[in-house]
């Protein structure tokens, strides 16, 4: 699996990502494990004409030392179809930036 992860985290840093992927992200039914819905101005085109495929999502990982992002675009509401796959050039940069902004909004060095 393609990821982005930063690892390393200090345990205050994790009680605070924790308590901020709780408030502003939706989790799954796996502990540790957030939905981020991917932005609609950067889907391909097949995603765009897969509108019962719609939302997407990245899978983020949140543990003790750890978070992972996986660079897999997913769907909630089919196991397969070929408008998942991994983010394109465009998608995994928002992807990582948007991770990025995430420890600057909480003010935690990485």
């Amino acid at each position: 699996m393609k990821q982005y992860v930063i690892d390393e985290l200090r345990p205050k840093d994790y009680e605070t990502i924790k308590a901020y992927m709780d408030e502003n992200f939706n989790s799954s039914n796996v502990g540790g494990i957030y939905w981020l819905q991917l932005d609609q101005n950067i889907l391909t085109e097949v995603q765009k004409e897969h509108a019962e495929c719609q939302p997407f999502y990245f899978a983020v990982d949140l543990e003790q030392n750890l978070m992972a992002f996986e660079l897999l675009v997913r769907t909630k509401s089919r196991i397969r179809c070929n408008c998942m796959g991994y983010a394109t050039e465009k998608q995994r940069n928002w992807f990582i930036g948007f991770a990025d902004s995430i420890f600057d909004k909480l003010k935690i060095k990485t």
